[in-house]
């Protein structure tokens, strides 16, 4: 069966707890929260300074070299900007780096993926072009099937591809989270080799009680194909969860890891 791939989201600058960190260069809470989130479990940590879109290539490089001091897990290398995104790319240190994120739209592909080949990064592919955000299911599968063969034909291996289906908020509109499984299930289908690869908060912004529908988001993702989620690593539930639904739907063997996980007691929650 294939792995989850759990990429921690606890580094980013989004955060007010991480933006006021990477302001005053707090290495010790940064380390932190890099190890915390090693330990829990994650395969991957999403490391973004976008709240300082002045100061970004600084802020980045300053970031990807602390966390490293403390972790040797790789890296999810976070940004919009080809400059930063450069400067990160070159501090890595931590193993194969993944560049999040390439896009449909002709500019941000040009800029970002000379930047995925010199590195040999694998790549998060946003499921959005020149036109916009998708408003179908149908529409976000045709997205990511001319992003794969554009970036396969660009020299990028297949099990490089991390295909964002670009979950939104079902508190804005209530068909997002099925628009979002249906593309999940229409790409596996379509490219069984490649990584499907979800933002889980996206899905429950501006909705209380947001770790409910996260977990019970990953679950029904889980089962629709999807194999690598970015998610908050410390949250038990959700981890829970995971490791559940993992047992659940056969890739688990003799649910081993499950019964590990429980009897280090992750299950008690």
């Amino acid at each position: 069966g294939f792995e989850v791939i759990i990429v921690g989201e606890k580094l980013n600058s989004s955060i007010k707890q991480v933006e006021k960190a990477l302001e005053i260069e707090d290495a010790a809470f940064i380390g932190d929260t890099a190890l915390k989130q090693a330990e829990a479990g994650a395969h991957y940590l999403d490391i973004n300074a976008g709240s300082f879109p002045e100061k970004e290539p600084d802020k980045l490089e300053w970031l990807i070299n602390t966390v490293q001091e403390r972790v040797s897990v790789p890296l999810v290398i976070d940004s919009p900007n080809p400059v930063a995104l450069k400067r990160a790319l070159k501090a890595n240190k931590n193993g194969k780096p993944i560049v999040n994120s390439i896009t449909g739209e002709r500019e941000r592909y040009g800029q970002f993926l000379p930047l995925v080949l010199e590195y040999g990064a694998g790549v998060i592919a946003l499921c959005m072009d020149d036109g916009g955000m998708p408003e179908t299911a149908d529409g976000v599968v045709s997205v990511a099937e001319k992003l794969i063969k554009r970036l396969e034909k660009d020299g990028v291996a297949l099990e490089d591809i991390y295909v964002d289906p670009a979950a939104r908020p079902v508190g804005v509109n209530p068909q997002c989270g099925l628009l979002v499984l249906d593309a999940i299930r229409g790409i596996r289908a379509r490219f069984p080799e490649i990584h499907i690869i979800c933002g889980l908060s996206n899905i429950s912004y501006g909705l209380p009680a947001r770790r409910l529908l996260n977990r019970t988001f990953l679950t029904a993702a889980l089962a629709a194909g999807l194999d690598c989620a970015i998610l908050d690593p410390l949250d038990q539930k959700l981890m829970a969860a995971l490791y559940a639904a993992r047992a659940l739907l056969g890739k688990d063997e003799y649910c081993v890891e499950y019964i590990s996980k429980f009897r280090e007691g992750f299950l008690d929650v």
